[in-house]
């Protein structure tokens, strides 16, 4: 046994390991020694003394049990595994499946499981459907069906009573951080979208709603957001509670949209409303013939677009924010600067090649 493993005394299994959140939180565990880390997606990744990675196709019950089977050491579930669909109702088959899939497997062979901690997300409160009440609490009432982020909690609630584990849900507004081929990740949509436009000469405009250039917003870091994961799930004041996890400030386009311009060196011009999942779709020429041009890494067009994700967050003409004080009174007093954060991911992305 290598001197890293003898120190380990957790095992976290990250559900979703190749997604902004997972690859960040697995960036987090890796820093604390006495975890080992398992990643799972479907399409694995590369080993590392204390972190291996199974590739699984976790809607395929035989699948999940022949790759998850012999899993015996995990004591943490970190699940923040998603499947796009094109509806809402759509969302939520694959997305219990998947859960209730890993429990299924791991509960019953898994004799020092400790806790099973979910991921969710402001469609808790209805933010996808229109304006919600702001700003959001943990104990809100939940909104009409169908929601997968509220069938996943209610699954862990009904499964956990007689059992040894605790659970925990984290509800971060949008994410931000490093990742490719993810559907749900804001930065890169706005770094794709703005080197396109200067490659182009032109300005960078807002393409959202007239009014989401002035709604009143939050964001979540993915490095703070997993830091607030291992707390909770590490944490007994947390067991069987949710938690609203946010940077801490609020902000609104107009102001941060001209200092994105800034940092990639472009003017800006007035918004203008349009689907980037349109106008973008023609682009994957000038995405290559910008990756030839600047030596950039040989990521496909669709390995950085997003589009339509930015189209949703773009369309929130509504204010957009949760308290998140219930997490400071149970422990966690973390925070970042929004805008500070979008810079840093923006110059993370330059250095890794990623854009120009």
């Amino acid at each position: 046994m290598k001197p890293d493993e003898m120190k380990a005394s957790k095992t976290a299994l990250v559900v979703g390991a190749n997604g902004v959140i997972g690859r960040n939180l697995i960036d987090y565990l890796i820093t604390l020694p006495e975890w080992n880390i398992i990643g799972v997606s479907r399409r694995g990744g590369v080993n590392s003394d204390r972190l291996r990675y199974v590739a699984a196709d976790l809607l395929n019950e035989e699948d999940t049990l022949a790759k998850l089977g012999n899993l015996t050491s995990v004591t943490h579930i970190f699940y923040a595994a998603y499947q796009d669909r094109p509806t809402w109702a759509e969302l939520v088959p694959p997305n219990l499946a998947m859960l209730v899939n890993v429990v299924n497997v791991i509960e019953p062979i898994a004799p020092n499981l400790a806790h099973i901690s979910l991921m969710q997300g402001y469609k808790v409160y209805g933010a996808h459907l229109g304006p919600f009440k702001t700003p959001a609490r943990e104990t809100d009432a939940n909104h009409m069906p169908p929601e997968f982020n509220i069938d996943q909690q209610q699954f862990l609630e009904q499964r956990q009573p007689g059992t040894e584990w605790t659970w925990s849900a984290l509800r971060p507004s949008v994410v931000s951080g490093f990742a490719l081929g993810n559907p749900m990740n804001l930065a890169m949509v706005i770094a794709i979208y703005a080197s396109m436009s200067k490659e182009l000469g032109l300005p960078l405009r807002f393409p959202g709603k007239p009014g989401a250039y002035n709604s009143l917003l939050e964001m979540t870091d993915a490095n703070l957001l997993a830091r607030a994961t291992v707390w909770a799930a590490t944490d007994e004041r947390c067991a069987n509670q949710a938690f609203n996890i946010t940077n801490g400030d609020l902000f609104r386009w107009n102001e941060l949209w001209p200092k994105i311009a800034e940092f990639f060196e472009i003017e800006t011009a007035p918004p203008l409303p349009m689907a980037l999942e349109v106008v973008m779709a023609d682009k994957e020429a000038l995405w290559n013939s910008m990756v030839e041009k600047y030596d950039l890494m040989r990521n496909t067009y669709e390995d950085v677009s997003s589009w339509r994700f930015g189209d949703f967050v773009f369309s929130w003409d509504y204010d957009f924010f949760s308290d998140s004080s219930k997490s400071r009174r149970y422990g966690f007093h973390e925070f970042v600067d929004t805008e500070k954060i979008f810079m840093d991911i923006f110059e993370q992305f330059r250095k890794r090649k990623i854009i120009p």
